[in-house]
């Protein structure tokens, strides 16, 4: 673990930094990149490394490319490496496809922290604090922490996920409407092939369920909270409503949970959120959070990453004015993810609807080849 509250100094080159607010899986990235570039980065992470986060932890293969060019070693971190997605409906139903392009299971504790340690050993530097303000004046931007500090900053990028104060500091709309999801995660010890990630429905959401490295098993749903407020606990919830699909049940009742408590998060929001606030470009889950059934948020994220170091770098060289940054980065986004977020929703109502749902699957035991063309709406190519 480290800590670098007080090791920058107070006001930065507003020349040549970037600035990135949350130190994820896009923040740190992006870090990585630009620091390839030459650019000094500096990232504010509210959390100490390393720490769990609510996540699926499957990545799509379709970004190691780009990771492995950034100087990346992701088998360094003893990833499972997956080929093959099982999906199941609430009565347990269940059909399985191979993976068009495979992926790879890793836990966020370890890839987080990983990549933290990189952006440091190429000379980034990491600030644990709260981001409070971020100020946009005559080109350049003012950043405030909780612990007072001043960083100034000629880009920023905002990287702070699914949910954060700063949604409310820049009065974003999106966070001004409540919204009906709950995220839950836990690793377990148990008897799950490495190769398979799983999609199982259940009465109000889904559970994802794949390997991670040391032999754990990722289980993370999402449940609409009306469903889940009926009942006292989490325990009481998964063995009275995750249960019902035989799937589930089986999973769970032959497994030991390795957390203390299971991981949650609160007012997940699938609405659309703009790729620009401020003149801040917006990273992974604070551009946009596709529904985890289709397994790709990591993989966005990161993409999201590459197209902004690029952007960015060709700003700091200047090739391109902040106007055509900002509309560049969206007009990019946009064409790469729009369509994957709008079948991301599509489906999330067609597999939590009962009937819908039946329809579906029946559709697809007797034509089991349209699931990889399904799967591949939600995919890249390799980047």
């Amino acid at each position: 673990m480290f800590s670098h509250k007080n090791s920058y100094f107070s006001k930065m080159n507003a020349s040549n930094e970037v600035s990135i607010i949350g130190g994820g899986l896009a923040g740190l990235t992006a870090a990585i990149d630009l620091l390839n570039r030459n650019f000094k980065v500096v990232v504010f992470e509210k959390n100490e490394y390393p720490k769990h986060k609510v996540c699926g932890e499957f990545i799509s293969n379709e970004v190691l490319p780009y990771l492995e060019n950034l100087g990346l070693n992701i088998d360094s971190l003893q990833p499972t490496h997956i080929f093959k997605t099982e999906l199941s409906t609430h009565s347990g139903k269940t059909i399985k496809a191979k993976l068009p392009l495979g992926g790879f299971g890793v836990s966020r504790y370890r890839l987080d922290y990983y990549l933290s340690k990189k952006v440091l050993d190429l000379g980034g530097k990491i600030i644990v604090d709260n981001v409070q303000t971020i100020d946009y004046l005559e080109d350049n931007f003012t950043i405030t922490t909780q612990t007072d500090q001043i960083f100034q900053s000629k880009v920023v990028l905002g990287a702070f996920g699914k949910r954060s104060n700063l949604d409310i500091e820049l009065k974003r709309k999106f966070i001004q409407q409540k919204s009906p999801w709950l995220g839950v995660k836990a690793h377990y010890s148990g008897d799950f092939p490495n190769d398979i990630v799983g999609l199982h429905n259940f009465k109000g959401g889904y559970c994802g369920v794949s390997k991670v490295e040391n032999n754990a098993i990722n289980i993370c749903y999402l449940v609409q909270f009306e469903s889940f407020k009926k009942y006292k606990n989490i325990t009481d919830f998964q063995e009275n409503v995750l249960y019902q699909n035989k799937n589930l049940e089986k999973i769970l009742k032959e497994s030991k949970m390795i957390f203390d408590n299971p991981l949650t998060i609160s007012q997940i929001s699938f609405e659309d959120k703009p790729k620009i606030e401020n003149h801040i470009l917006m990273l992974g889950d604070s551009a946009g959070l596709i529904h985890p059934l289709c397994g790709n948020g990591m993989a966005m994220a990161i993409h999201s990453a590459k197209i902004a170091s690029e952007l960015v770098g060709d700003f700091l060289n200047n090739k391109i004015s902040r106007v055509n940054l900002e509309a560049s980065y969206t007009s990019i986004w946009n064409k790469t993810f729009k369509n994957r977020l709008k079948f991301g929703k599509f489906l999330s109502k067609l597999l939590l609807n009962p009937y819908l749902s039946k329809v579906t699957m029946n559709l697809l035991l007797v034509f089991p080849f349209l699931l990889p063309i399904i799967i591949k709406k939600t995919h890249g190519n390799p980047i």
